[in-house]
């Protein structure tokens, strides 16, 4: 609950002015991320260059999709194919231990026992699946493995879906916004509803809200608070600059 302050006040002072910056630079000069800087000061025309370098970079996030994407398709087996240690991806029965074979037991303060009942706990059937199955780790930087075709058809969808959501500029942007910002909305609803529903909930939003007012003495907190200001408003990304080219110049964008 803490975490609001330092938040707060990263986006009054960081977040607001950058975005409303960016957007004013892209519809002045009517140009992109990088040829804006030409009529702005050509000598920093650099910045233009170095903003493509990190988008290069972080583009690599698509590859977080694939993973979603793919274990959305996961999803619809039954069982799921993490909740066990019969897949062909898992070690031995002995070191491997799944999710029917834990107990959790809850006593009266609400402290939750485990009750392993496999004996030599090594690691999880859900640790295994990401291991072993999504990620198919090798044993280190010199062995390269084997091509995940999974994995790279979920990527190969998420880039085409992300060209598509593009093409056409602008306005197939826009209308595509329509649902990308409601239905995640929707999806969180659900999520909490079913997880009020659960067992413990109360204490789950209480621990989560409570505000702890020693962690403000903390300076990763707010670092933390920094960077997801700066990365949930897209600033320093070219985006915002882009998007500002296509206001008409007397575009009234403080509004």
């Amino acid at each position: 609950g803490v975490f609001l302050l330092p938040y707060c006040f990263f986006a009054v002072l960081c977040g607001l002015p950058l975005f409303l910056l960016e957007s004013v630079i892209g519809q002045y000069t009517q140009e992109g991320a990088v040829t804006c800087w030409r009529k702005l000061c050509p000598l920093s025309e650099g910045t233009g260059y170095f903003i493509l370098v990190i988008q290069l970079y972080s583009r690599m996030y698509t590859i977080v999709l694939a993973w979603a994407l793919l274990y959305i398709i996961y999803c619809f087996r039954d069982p799921l194919p993490w909740a066990t240690c019969s897949s062909p991806w898992n070690t031995e029965t002995d070191r491997c231990v799944d999710l029917s074979s834990v107990n959790l037991t809850a006593g009266q303060s609400g402290n939750v026992t485990l009750n392993v009942t496999s004996g030599n706990l090594t690691t999880s059937s859900v640790t295994e699946f990401w291991e072993r199955q999504v990620l198919s780790m090798s044993g280190g930087i010199e062995e390269l493995g084997k091509v995940q075709w999974e994995l790279l058809l979920c990527l190969l969808a998420c880039w085409m879906s992300c060209y598509f959501c593009i093409w056409k500029g602008v306005r197939s942007t826009g209308k595509v916004v329509y649902f990308t910002a409601i239905f995640p909305y929707v999806m969180l609803v659900i999520l909490l509803i079913r997880g009020l529903t659960l067992p413990g909930a109360l204490q789950g939003v209480v621990y989560y809200l409570y505000p702890d007012v020693s962690r403000l003495a903390d300076l990763q907190v707010w670092m933390d608070a920094c960077s997801q200001v700066l990365f949930s408003y897209g600033v320093s990304a070219g985006t915002l600059i882009t998007f500002g080219s296509y206001n008409k110049l007397n575009n009234n964008c403080c509004r």
